[in-house]
């Protein structure tokens, strides 16, 4: 996660909206914004994998935010 060049408004649409609706119900009063700044290397890393590769970590595509967050924004 060392790499914190990117950019939220250059993700993907549908990662941005997963994104935002995740940190927007679990991370009221925190900025989400450096939140997802400081862990978009890890959400591109899990995007970059295929279905099948999400599937054996026990993941959908609709789990990588709640996945990459889970130790600060637990359920």
């Amino acid at each position: 996660m060392a790499d914190t060049d990117l950019n939220t408004r250059f993700l993907p649409a549908r990662w941005r909206h997963d994104l935002d609706l995740y940190l927007a119900e679990r991370a009221a009063g925190m900025n989400g914004y450096i939140l997802a700044r400081q862990r978009l290397a890890s959400v591109a890393h899990l995007q970059s994998l295929s279905d099948y590769d999400l599937s054996r970590m026990g993941l959908r595509r609709a789990d990588i935010p709640a996945f990459v967050f889970e130790d600060i924004l637990p359920d």
